[in-house]
């Protein structure tokens, strides 16, 4: 992982719990809107980001058969709810103070 990536994975989780919070998401999914941003998240940093998010208790994992493969659909659950408020407050704080 580059110091880039390192540096911005909190960025992306909480981009991933932002969407995860408006509709289901998949992981492809969530690599093209990071890219959309500037971002650039291989499969193997996007999967074990999920999988940690999932183990954590922020997301919720639905398994769906898509063309013949089995599709991982994630959304948020009430704790990763209650992380992505605070990460909000967290990060108006962050904006505001880094700002000036």
């Amino acid at each position: 992982m580059t110091l880039n990536r390192k540096f911005f994975l909190g960025f992306i989780r909480i981009h991933i719990l932002y969407h995860a919070s408006k509709e289901e998401i998949y992981g492809v999914q969530m690599i093209q809107e990071l890219k959309n941003h500037g971002y650039d998240v291989s499969p193997g940093t996007m999967y074990p980001i999920l999988h940690s998010l999932e183990g954590e208790g922020f997301l919720k994992c639905r398994k769906v058969n898509v063309q013949g493969k089995i599709r991982k659909y994630y959304k948020i659950t009430s704790k990763g709810q209650k992380i992505l408020k605070e990460s909000r407050q967290k990060t108006v704080e962050l904006i505001n103070e880094v700002m000036k």
